[in-house]
Parts: structure tokens; sequence; C-alpha cells
């Protein structure tokens, strides 16, 4: 990949990974790492524009039919996809399903960009991860296959060890902190070509662990405010993306401040 690439502009399509959460912003509203992404490429090319169409909760069939043929006719320079991981966590799965959606993503997104780019999500260490691993590296494979016949970048942060530390998650164990998000952002530079600021896989500082009633009570916490809400949602077909817009719809110069 060329050393310091020009890009002019940025589509990043998916879900809650990509819109941001949980990297939280004073006025309440999220930034991520699309968006860090975005400014450090506006501060190299004047006119930079940036759309960024993920909203949190959606599935793999959500994405390419509400946000793919979207992403496609603005033809970006590059286009960043990640999706599927949610349809891996649900407790029935069609994988066939969720591969053949992604195929028609990834089918329609190449042909409209200079550079695609893919990603092997990472994962908080713990319970949950081990639960759907095979789900989730059966997705991943299949992501590498479909870079190598599209000639699509693919970001490896599930085999960044560092982005699994439970440091780098928000307390609802979903979503990275917004350090997590810098990283990410980081690891997308480099991949695009971009002389690297910093190493994004180094290791955090070793962790002082926490009195086991501090971590009980933290899991209690977790249970009654995060992961009862999301077991309802579940049960019941809604989403925490019903009714959201994109947050950066339309593909425009990239407003927002320089990281």
């Amino acid at each position: 990949m060329e050393m310091n690439a020009t890009y002019t502009s940025l589509v990043a399509v998916g879900d809650s990974f990509t819109e941001g959460m949980s990297d939280l912003l004073p006025d309440g509203s999220y930034r991520g790492w699309a968006d860090l992404l975005a400014g450090r490429l506006a501060a190299l090319t004047p006119g930079f524009r940036y759309a960024n169409l993920a909203v949190r909760g959606k599935l793999i069939g959500q994405i390419v039919d509400e946000q793919v043929d979207r992403a496609a006719a603005m033809g970006a320079d590059v286009v960043t996809l990640v999706g599927g991981l949610n349809d891996t966590l649900r407790p029935k799965c069609d994988m066939g399903r969720v591969r053949a959606r992604l195929d028609e993503a990834v089918e329609r997104l190449a042909p409209s960009c200079k550079r695609l780019v893919l990603m092997r999500s990472p994962g908080r260490r713990g319970p949950v991860m081990e639960r759907f691993r095979p789900r989730m590296e059966e997705l991943f494979a299949h992501i590498d296959g479909l870079a190598a016949r599209h000639d699509a970048l693919v970001v490896d942060l599930y085999g960044a060890p560092v982005l699994g530390d439970p440091r780098l998650w928000d307390v609802d164990r979903l979503h990275l902190t917004a350090e997590g998000h810098r990283r990410v952002a980081e690891a997308v530079w480099q991949a695009l070509g971009l002389e690297a600021q910093e190493d994004w896989r180094a290791p955090l500082p070793p962790e002082v662990r926490t009195p086991w009633v501090e971590r009980r009570l933290s899991d209690l916490r977790f249970a009654r405010q995060h992961l009862g809400p999301w077991i309802g949602r579940r049960l019941t077909g809604r989403s925490s993306g019903d009714g959201r817009p994109p947050k950066r719809p339309d593909l425009l110069p990239f407003d927002g401040p320089v990281p």
C-alpha cells in the first residue's frame, strides 16, 4: 500500500461500532473511530468529504437494504463496511444468510469506490466472547475470502489482543471506549497506507485487579442496566436503532474537529 496516499472522501457503513458508541461527546452525541479517521484525512486534503450511514443495532440485512446502495451512489474514494456481528449475537442466527448478504454488500460497494475497507471486529474478553467465538470466526473467515476476491482491505482488529482488554470497553460491554475508538482509527489509517502515528496494538499497563465484591457489584449493575434491556429488545423484536436516522447521511465537507 502506498504510503502518504491521498483520499478525498470517506463513506462509513455499518452499525453501532461505526456510529461511534460509546465514544460520548459533551453534547450527548457519539464520535467514534470513523469520525476520528475523517478528521485526520480532512487535515491532509482540503474539501475532504465524509458521510456516516451507520445506525446502531442494525443487522447485516438491514445494512444492505438501507445503506449499501446509498453509499455506492456516492462514489467515494474510501468506503468502510463493518456488519454481521449483531447477527452472530442472536440466539437463532442463519450464518448462510449472513454470508449471502455480506456478499451482496461487497459486490455492490467494491466497484463504487477506490478502496473498500472491511474489518475483523474486536471482541471483549469474557464468557460472552467465548460463547459466540465460533460464529464470529466463521464470519471473519468469510470476510477474508470476500476481501481476496474483491481486492478489499481487511483491518484485523480481532487479532489484536489489546482490543480484547475489558478496560477498552464501556460499561455496557458491547462498545469500545474513546481510547478503543482512537486505536481503531489509527489501525484503519495505517491500513490505508498512511504513515503510522503510534502503535495501536500496544498493550495497556498491567491491570490492578479489583476486589471480588466490586467485580460482582459491577456484574449486577451491568445485568440490570444493559443486559436485561438488551435481552428484552431481542425477545420483542425491537432494536436500539429503530427509527433512528444516520448521523451524517450526506457526503459533505467534514466540519468536525481535527483529532
